[in-house]
């Protein structure tokens, strides 16, 4: 990957993926699977999950299930990055509810086009996909609750950029819940300059700690990158000897609040006046 331009990469990327909407194509190696229900049954969604959303949403895209960690409530503002064909974003749609919104955003013409078909099918009004780039958000500023991917980052040619987006367009006290890999050894030379490895999730994962340190550069707190249990089966279903250098993991972090701060400052106070408290 490292002789390849972010602007021919990010082409390399949207061809691919263009190719998975329209043709219904696989990736080899990659994280895509032949079967996407069964693919999305392994990366911890439900049957449940399954039935919610509109036929061809789920494209067996993905290394982990971020609505699982979003821990959403009705009402709140979601941001999917690289929505794809609108799975993860429908089942936000649900947890948010009608006074809630999700915006999806895709770089690629051919997945926007097939998430807002998706999106016609079941009249889901609380829902909508933007083409864009995940390095140049098409969102306003401060204005997102809670920021969802799913194996979409490691993509980026830009993750400094990525991250600075995410956070300029979180709300104070704003988080992360994203599903992405990272990098647990050198990936193989010969992996980091093949196409298929990059468009695969495999090539472009950064190395775990150099992740936590992006993310606190950018301005993130709370900083939490864990290993999924079933991270071994899900990156050795890619590719044979995977799991030797890349695993799935959970990402999770949040916009600092100097507001809430204060407020816990304000309430202690007021619960407890000078002098009468030991």
């Amino acid at each position: 990957m490292s002789d390849l331009t972010a602007d021919k990469t990010r082409d390399l990327v949207r061809e691919h993926y263009a190719n998975v909407s329209t043709k219904n194509v696989g990736c080899a190696p990659g994280c895509c699977g032949a079967m996407p229900a069964g693919q999305s049954l392994s990366l911890g969604y439900t049957e449940g999950d399954l039935a919610a959303v509109p036929e061809g949403a789920d494209l067996g895209l993905g290394c982990g299930n971020p609505n699982a960690i979003a821990a959403l409530k009705p009402g709140e503002t979601v941001l999917d990055l690289g929505s794809g064909g609108g799975f993860d974003a429908f089942l936000a749609a649900r947890a948010v509810g009608p006074t809630g919104r999700v915006i999806g955003v895709d770089m690629t013409p051919e997945m926007i086009s097939r998430a807002r078909e998706n999106a016609r099918k079941v009249s889901a009004s609380n829902v909508e996909f933007r083409l864009g780039e995940i390095e140049h958000l098409p969102v306003a500023d401060q204005t997102v609750d809670a920021i969802m991917s799913n194996c979409v980052i490691n993509l980026s040619p830009e993750k400094e950029s990525v991250f600075r987006e995410a956070l300029r367009v979180l709300k104070p006290g704003g988080r992360l819940a994203i599903s992405d890999v990272v990098a647990i050894a050198p990936i193989p030379p010969e992996l980091q300059t093949q196409a298929a490895a990059l468009a695969g999730c495999i090539s472009g994962a950064t190395p775990l700690d150099e992740l936590k340190q992006l993310l606190a550069k950018v301005g993130f707190v709370d900083i939490e990158v864990t290993i999924t249990p079933q991270s071994a089966e899900i990156v050795e279903s890619w590719l044979a000897g995977a799991s030797a250098f890349i695993a799935s993991a959970t990402i999770e972090a949040r916009r600092h609040d100097p507001d809430a701060k204060q407020a816990s400052a304000k309430a202690s106070s007021a619960c407890c006046p000078p002098g009468c408290c030991p």
